[in-house]
């Protein structure tokens, strides 16, 4: 079992930037790490992956050039550095971690991210 806890969410003006962390409760070198979000009213969906060494990284076409995943193995956490925020990037975000064949996967808790003037 892993435990995933998110931080770094809160109400930030549109143009903004806001980095996200998730910490996990053991080792992440043996997951798929990404971070997905939720806004009012609609399906949660992907942000963004990072392969578990780093080198594999998929960005939706909706943040790609705005948003950067990273991780650091090293310090079990996971990171979501987004820049220019836009109102319509609203919503909770969730960290994921998951296995190749997703057969064990777990979720965080979600943070709150409000992009409002």
């Amino acid at each position: 079992q892993v435990q995933l806890v998110e931080s770094g969410g809160g109400l930030v003006q549109p143009g903004g930037s806001l980095r996200l962390s998730c910490a996990a409760s053991g080792s992440i070198f043996s997951f798929v790490m990404g971070w997905y979000r939720q806004a009012p009213g609609k399906q949660r969906e992907l942000v963004a992956t990072i392969s578990r060494g780093g080198s594999s990284i998929n960005i939706v076409d909706s943040v790609k050039g705005r948003f950067t995943i990273s991780r650091d193995n090293a310090k079990n956490t996971v990171y979501l550095q987004m820049n220019s925020l836009k109102p319509e990037d609203t919503g909770v975000y969730y960290c994921n971690a998951h296995s190749v064949d997703w057969s064990e996967r777990y979720w965080g808790q979600g943070t709150q991210v409000t992009v409002s003037s």
